[in-house]
């Protein structure tokens, strides 16, 4: 059982945890949770015992057990002990920031690689054991993502997208606001798609380069440099092409979306999640519930670029007027589509928004109706089974991995103590404790 960079821990509690180590004694975890919200149960439990071997939960008991030689404690009788949080969207290989367009040309792939390493470590950090990164530079985040599942770097658990696929000149095309001049004409290998055969061939490219899922951008959007940040840029053909290319090599697939017609053809071309759907209308949303695709608001993308599009000299001036439109609209989308029944899946965007403020979503998500259970719910077991990963996290039980959060008080009396993790265990290693 390893012990890295714990908040608090004493130089007693890290020798005996070494000592322990080094003599083969089969140390286990035991977490006193004075409260524990199981991802599941409506109900949160009092005062148990959650207990982690090698890197599983063996035993979860009433009251708090004591420990035997060698055990680690983890006190949190004050807290709330949850699983593991997931975001469905974010961009482990970039932060935006006033600067963003020139660094495109500045960075070199080994800057960016270097920087998702420690976007990856934040994440982690707040409390976020898996993430779905939704399209990068150079492929970096499934290297990061190798080298996280070989314990190389601290980080989350990875689904990767790889390069995100566009059409020419939408959200995705990586020239997308280049001058004249440098401008060529991207294909398929770099994710820029204009038939149903390139469609193909794409998916394949992703497979090829190592990716987990396949993501589309079905509209425009707010932060490429191209004027209409709503407009449908697929058509429904090449959708399906996609879709069921992807269904041959196991892929979901994710589609951005804020346009109510791109939102439609998306959904009735058999994606599987509808990425902000800022503008979605009533006929979206019908069909959205009638076929089962997953809404990720990325409410927090929205209230930041609102918050930034005040200085008018942040953004590029093409981009000022998408953000200032779209960012208001995506919460009232939400409510409007909770509200209907559509399933929401948590999802911030970051890499927009700062690395490791994630749980700020939870705040907006319960601001605008959702109670704060099932926003928990949507960052827990909910992505879990949209994954297929339920049967490892995603909930606190008996024979899951132990890939935990803890945070002081009660989130359900108040959400934004998310924000705050105490606790952060992951493949067996304490990374944060109080």
């Amino acid at each position: 059982m390893l012990l890295r960079r714990v908040a608090g821990a004493t130089r007693a509690t890290v020798l005996a945890l070494a000592f322990a180590a080094a003599s083969g004694a089969p140390a286990a975890t035991l977490i006193h949770a004075g409260r524990l919200i199981d991802g599941v149960s409506d109900t949160p439990r009092i005062d148990q015992t959650v207990v982690v071997e090698a890197g599983k939960i063996t035993a979860i008991e009433n009251g708090f057990r004591s420990p035997a030689s060698g055990d680690q404690v983890i006190d949190l009788k004050n807290g709330t002990l949850l699983p593991g949080f997931f975001d469905m969207h974010v961009h482990l290989s970039s932060e935006y920031n006033k600067n963003s367009e020139i660094e495109e040309y500045k960075l070199n792939e080994a800057d960016v690689a270097i920087n998702s390493v420690v976007y990856a470590d934040r994440t982690l950090m707040a409390g976020f054991t898996t993430v779905r990164d939704l399209g990068d530079e150079f492929l970096v985040t499934i290297a990061l993502r190798n080298a996280i599942n070989a314990g190389k770097v601290p980080g989350p658990r990875i689904v990767a997208a790889g390069k995100a696929i566009a059409t020419t000149g939408g959200h995705a095309d990586p020239t997308n606001g280049w001058a004249h001049r440098f401008q060529h004409d991207p294909g398929p290998e770099e994710g820029v798609v204009n038939s149903v055969d390139d469609a193909r061939k794409a998916v394949r490219q992703r497979y090829k380069d190592g990716s987990d899922t396949i993501k589309i951008t079905a509209t425009g959007g707010v932060l490429s440099i191209a004027k209409n940040g709503s407009n449908p840029q697929f058509t429904e053909e090449e959708v399906r092409a996609i879709v069921a290319t992807a269904r041959d090599y196991g892929f979901k697939v994710a589609a951005h979306a804020h346009g109510a017609e791109g939102i439609k053809r998306a959904v009735r071309g058999g994606v599987d999640s509808i990425e902000h759907g800022t503008f979605m209308d009533d006929e979206a949303i019908k069909l959205m519930k009638e076929r089962g695709t997953v809404y990720v608001p990325t409410l927090s993308a929205g209230e930041w670029v609102f918050q930034q599009a005040q200085d008018p000299n942040f953004f590029p001036p093409i981009v000022r007027p998408k953000a200032l439109s779209v960012g208001p609209q995506i919460q009232q989308t939400f409510a409007k589509a909770y509200k209907a029944g559509v399933k929401i899946m948590f999802g911030t965007d970051t890499g927009v928004s700062a690395h490791g403020k994630n749980a700020h979503e939870f705040k907006l998500m319960v601001d605008a109706g959702m109670p704060p259970m099932e926003a928990i719910k949507a960052a827990t077991s909910v992505p879990a089974k949209f994954l297929d990963l339920d049967d490892k996290v995603g909930s606190i039980a008996v024979g899951k991995l132990g890939e935990l959060v803890g945070v002081l008080g009660d989130p359900l009396k108040d959400i934004t103590t998310t924000e705050h993790a105490v606790f952060v265990m992951k493949d067996n290693t304490v990374y944060k404790a109080p």
